[in-house]
């Protein structure tokens, strides 16, 4: 098996700006895995714990390539890679990668080979912190050419919860001619106390549920906000692996998989099954990413309920060709694979 990696900058058409950071654009790593002449495409995105840059994603995978992975099925892969200490987001471009020359091999749509239906939920459309002027003109950006029906508001302004009060009532005001869906996810920005308060000023205006009101490493408040909530609370930042979920099962409503948290399909269908037997709901989000590992997170989105697949819509250019939107559902191609590759230009 050649294994042969492409680091490429994804330029944003829109900044995007959470509670804890603004972002640009960034560069990524693409995996292209040969074999038996059939190629296989995946994508890893640097993340804020692990590899924190390309560089290091890069280095990561050359390590764990170096060991001899020709012969070795996709989960002793992964076991090994767990052994190795790679970061999940470095290792997730390899699984997705080796998942997608599975599924061509077997001449089968990646969702048919894992035995998943087609997406039916329609894709949210994120919208970053900004000034009320600007959620004027971001909406009818987002919303006027396309048919999706979500919108995910990014809250936890550094400014504070006026900050996030006032640009919400923007958004339900810019919002209504578009008969959108609206959900919020804090990034973690909120203290327990905000938290509390701004759940319940939320169910009071039209939104559906609250993603990661509070940061990483305080998820022992989970338990009080969770009590008399007035609104579902998913986590997302909290939740990176299927043991994650044992530990705040009791304690949230639903959790938000990520392929660049969990290291890829192989551990992301542990997540979902784990998630499922505790009774959760379930949503699947993104990071900084093109069509390709897009592709790959639709592939395995039939039985989620939630759907957050939209940061490709957001790059100037995509990289990658790949899933498309259909109906307000960002839906994979019905070919082998997951149906998405690097577009030759990029391939340096």
């Amino acid at each position: 098996m050649k294994v042969s990696l492409h680091k490429v900058l994804l330029q944003k058409r829109f900044p995007l700006k959470i509670s804890r950071f603004i972002s640009n654009s960034c560069y990524n790593v693409f995996v292209k895995v040969e074999k038996d002449g059939i190629v296989g495409w995946g994508e890893s995105v640097p993340g804020e714990t692990g590899a924190q840059n390309a560089n290091e994603i890069i280095k990561e995978l050359e390590k764990l390539i170096s060991t001899g992975i020709d012969v070795k099925s996709i989960s002793e892969i992964e076991y090994l890679s767990r052994k190795l200490k790679i970061s999940p987001c470095s290792y997730a471009g390899l699984d997705i990668a080796l998942w997608d020359w599975k599924a061509k091999k077997a001449e089968m749509p990646l969702h048919d080979i894992l035995g998943l239906p087609l997406p039916k939920i329609k894709t949210s459309l994120t919208l970053g912190i900004m000034s009320p002027q600007s959620v004027k003109k971001r909406i009818p950006l987002l919303f006027e050419n396309n048919s999706a029906k979500f919108l995910k508001i990014k809250l936890g302004s550094p400014e504070g919860i006026d900050s996030d009060k006032i640009m919400y009532e923007q958004v339900l005001e810019s919002s209504k001619p578009y008969n959108l869906g609206l959900r919020v996810d804090a990034n973690g920005g909120w203290s327990t106390e905000d938290a509390k308060h701004m759940i319940e000023w939320l169910s009071k205006r039209e939104c559906d549920y609250v993603e990661q009101p509070i940061a990483l490493g305080k998820e022992k408040d989970l338990k009080t906000l969770y009590q008399n909530r007035l609104l579902p609370i998913f986590v997302d930042e909290s939740c990176r692996v299927s043991t994650d979920i044992i530990q705040y099962s009791q304690w949230v409503d639903g959790i938000n998989l990520k392929l660049m948290k969990s290291g890829g399909i192989t551990e992301g269908l542990k997540v979902l099954s784990t998630a499922k037997a505790y009774g959760l709901q379930t949503m699947i989000g993104c990071m900084s990413e093109s069509s390709v590992s897009i592709s790959a997170a639709a592939s395995i989105s039939g039985h989620i309920d939630h759907i957050d697949l939209d940061s490709h819509y957001n790059l100037n250019p995509d990289p990658g060709s790949g899933a498309e939107m259909i109906n307000g559902i960002t839906m994979p191609r019905i070919v082998p694979g997951h149906g998405a590759f690097l577009i030759k230009d990029f391939q340096k």
